[in-house]
């Protein structure tokens, strides 16, 4: 056998690894790696997030843009400024990356074995064209759907976590003494003396929404995969960093306001008689009314340079352990 072939043989074996998920006893690996990928993602990406919060809760008076909010930070919080309310991504991104693919991973065989190829298995279907071994892989439709489930799943783990983060990281006093919360632990237990579990999960119906649009995300990443291994020479862990930041990108392009007034509510007051969004659309007409539709791009900058390197060490972190777990 030539290289060629042998190349092109061990690239279609790499890809329907990726794409149709063994069944059986290997659905924990997804959960296993997931770990890893949240770790890979807080290290890289938490200075970008802090700064994205704290220009999507506030006016154009107090920072003019991510520079302006990045020196600020900076000069009056110390380097720790743009590391702070990391202590809950860091053991939330472990849980929340672990359960989103872990479950991602389930429901792609799940959906491939009792959706798609039962599907394709009809004579009238189109993919009767289709070779056997294009016929076993989940297509990118079934990527996106399962997704958007895994999304749904991790938001009931993602909600509580995101919510204290913001709350840590748009504290601007200097002095510890004078902040509302003296770190993720206190703001949890302030929260829930005041205001109970409904109090924690303040946001649920926002992060739902806001992790719907992870139908863009793994459907693209399945995309710029097969893409990238058929078209490229590229190895096995480069195309995941390079599928893994691109599709990371598109899934921002398509989700970032959503993002915008899921802080909002976030940040708001958990006191009723306070609080200045009922809904999601009262958030939603807040920012347009205050900073027309630019406010739902506020923070987008720091967002989009951080979405990729990020998610791209992520997604090498999370491919290359469920390698190694084979």
């Amino acid at each position: 056998m030539s290289a060629a072939v042998k190349h092109a043989a061990s690239m279609q074996d790499e890809e329907a690894a990726v794409s149709a998920p063994k069944a059986g006893g290997g659905n924990y690996k997804g959960f296993v790696a997931g770990v890893f990928s949240g770790i890979a993602k807080l290290s890289v990406g938490h200075p970008f997030d802090t700064i994205k919060v704290r220009l999507q809760t506030s006016t154009s008076a107090h920072f003019t843009g991510p520079l302006d909010c990045l020196l600020q930070t900076v000069r009056h919080e110390g380097i720790n400024g743009i590391y702070k309310g990391a202590t809950p991504p860091l053991l939330g991104w472990m849980c929340m990356d672990s359960l989103m693919l872990g479950s991602l991973t389930l429901y792609r065989r799940l959906l491939n074995e009792n959706v798609f190829q039962p599907l394709r298995a009809r004579p009238t279907n189109p993919a009767i064209w289709l070779s056997d071994d294009e016929k076993k892989k989940l297509p990118p439709l079934g990527h996106g759907i399962a997704g958007m489930f895994a999304g749904w799943t991790v938001s009931f783990i993602a909600a509580p976590v995101e919510h204290v983060k913001a709350r840590l990281q748009i504290q601007y006093q200097a002095d510890k003494s004078q902040r509302l919360y003296a770190g993720p632990i206190d703001c949890t237990r302030k929260i829930l003396a005041n205001h109970g579990i409904a109090g924690l999960w303040h946001g649920l119906g926002a992060t739902l929404l806001f992790r719907t649009q992870f139908f863009f995300w793994w459907g693209s990443y399945d995309l710029f995969t097969t893409y990238l291994k058929q078209h490229t020479a590229l190895s096995t862990p480069a195309v995941n960093f390079w599928a893994g930041g691109l599709s990371a990108q598109v899934f921002w392009l398509t989700t970032y306001p959503t993002d915008v007034v899921k802080q909002r509510i976030m940040t708001d007051s958990l006191v009723p008689g306070e609080r200045k969004y009922a809904r999601w659309g009262d958030a939603a007409r807040a920012v347009y009314r205050e900073q027309g539709w630019k406010g739902y791009w506020r923070g987008f900058v720091p967002c989009f340079l951080r979405a990729f390197p990020a998610n791209a060490v992520a997604l090498v972190a999370f491919e290359g352990v469920m390698r190694s777990l084979d």
